[in-house]
């Protein structure tokens, strides 16, 4: 029995010495162009749903009208378009990142969806507000105020219906991109 249980304490000790000792030779995939570690992109997607289905707030306290569009339209422009590109130009760098960072206004690959009009506006706020670990989204709660974050959220939700012509003109870049007024807070 005494035998049985050194062997277990033994065996307990050996599986973090040999992570530890994995850690430490660099064999860890960390390059963006590595291969995922086994079920990673499962166990990450499942603790990001759980959080974001847990803290999103269900109904936006602002509308999907023109001027919410059009400055959200703006706030993608100067915030979101280098990594998730353009009205129907490809980001310079987004498909680099790992994960890639999704072009928002293609269709998926089953050619239904529009970038991230199937989630719901709340999702896409506190992916915006908060941002997501070792993906490069950025948090930009400290960045843009709550208002901007649901104008730009907004905006996203309604990839795949049309848009004012103007927001549309903003985020193709045919049109210069003057920054755009401060978004009155949004009152709780």
């Amino acid at each position: 029995m005494i035998r049985f249980l050194i062997g277990i304490v033994i065996g307990i000790l050996l599986v973090p010495a040999g992570i530890w000792i994995w850690l430490q030779y660099g064999n860890v995939p960390v390059a963006v162009s590595d291969s995922p570690l086994p079920l990673e992109r499962r166990i990450t997607g499942m603790a990001l749903n759980a959080r974001v289905n847990h803290e999103m707030v269900q109904n936006p306290p602002i509308q999907p009208d023109e001027t919410n569009l059009n400055a959200g339209a703006h706030i993608y422009v100067d915030q979101c378009a280098a990594c998730h590109g353009l009205h129907g130009k490809k980001a310079d760098f987004g498909e680099y990142m790992f994960p890639e960072a999704p072009p928002l206004w293609e269709k998926h690959h089953n050619g239904m969806v529009v970038g991230v009009s199937d989630d719901p506006p709340g999702e896409t706020y506190w992916k915006v507000a908060n941002g997501i670990r070792l993906t490069g989204m950025p948090s930009f709660e400290k960045k843009l105020n709550e208002t901007q974050m649901w104008q730009v959220s907004l905006l996203l939700a309604n990839a795949d219906k049309p848009l004012p012509p103007d927001a549309l003109q903003t985020l193709r870049g045919s049109q210069p991109v003057p920054l755009p007024l401060p978004a009155a807070p949004v009152k709780k």
